[in-house]
């Protein structure tokens, strides 16, 4: 009975251990690893701020890690920035002439892309009080215009419809970008200025816009471009696509740009 009683031990321990043996671990659950941090830094026209503030957000949602850094300002002044060795990913433009000093300069890869088309717009202060009705007004005299400087994509297109026309323009003020015009005519220090169809959209209330058929002897058209010295060139080429795709054309076609 002693003997039997000890093998049944031994066998239950027996068991015991090889169903311990039989049961496997259970594995770690491994923790994901978080995105790699990158930053893609977009130097852009002030006039596309809305949009290409919006369309950066898309991005980011889309490239988890990813920061995109904007660098808004008069397209001249960006070039300036660029040429002196601001570094930079992507440009995009106001107008082909100014985006021919980047490709000049050998600072862009690739050719430059057409993404959409702007004209110009007087602007005014809510309710018009100056009566502008007409390009001609512009020219009244006592009229407080303001404008953009030439060196400025919509200062050039203002050059060319005073060309066309023959009306003669006296501005008070030039602006290096469309935001210092607006500013003043929203702030009541112009009776008008002249500004991009899209810069009235994106003002809402604050100004009132005129349009006049001679705008379109100067239609601006916007490329974007990846620089040769771009050091995330894989992020720059995926924006450049998100801005010239379907999205990009919607979110531009919202804001009053037109097709290049």
């Amino acid at each position: 009975m002693k003997t039997f009683r000890m093998a049944a031990v031994a066998l239950a321990a027996a068991l015991l251990l090889s169903g311990c043996a039989a049961t496997p671990a259970t594995p770690a659950t491994a923790t994901p690893a978080a995105p790699a941090a990158r930053t893609l830094t977009v130097f852009a026209a002030a006039s596309l701020k809305g949009t290409f503030t919006e369309l950066a957000t898309e991005f980011e949602h889309a490239n988890p890690g990813v920061t995109v850094a904007l660098n808004f300002a008069g397209s001249a002044d960006l070039v300036s920035q660029l040429t002196e060795g601001a570094p930079a990913d992507v440009f995009a433009a106001a107008d082909t002439k100014t985006m021919a000093k980047i490709t000049d300069g050998s600072l862009a890869t690739g050719t430059p892309v057409l993404f959409a088309s702007n004209t110009l717009e007087i602007a005014v202060p809510p309710g018009n009080p100056a009566g502008v009705a007409s390009f001609q007004d512009l020219a009244k005299p006592g009229l407080k215009l303001v404008i953009c400087a030439a060196a400025v994509p919509c200062g050039a297109a203002t050059a060319a419809i005073e060309a066309s026309t023959g009306v003669t323009l006296a501005p008070v003020s030039e602006e290096n970008a469309v935001s210092g015009v607006l500013g003043k005519v929203s702030t009541g220090e112009a009776d008008a200025g002249l500004v991009y169809v899209t810069d009235i959209y994106s003002a809402g209330s604050r100004i009132a816009g005129v349009t006049f058929p001679e705008s379109a002897k100067a239609v601006n058209h916007y490329p974007i471009a990846a620089l040769s010295a771009a050091s995330q060139p894989e992020l720059a080429a995926a924006f450049i696509a998100l801005v010239t795709g379907a999205t990009g054309r919607g979110v531009l076609a919202a804001a009053g740009f037109g097709t290049p």
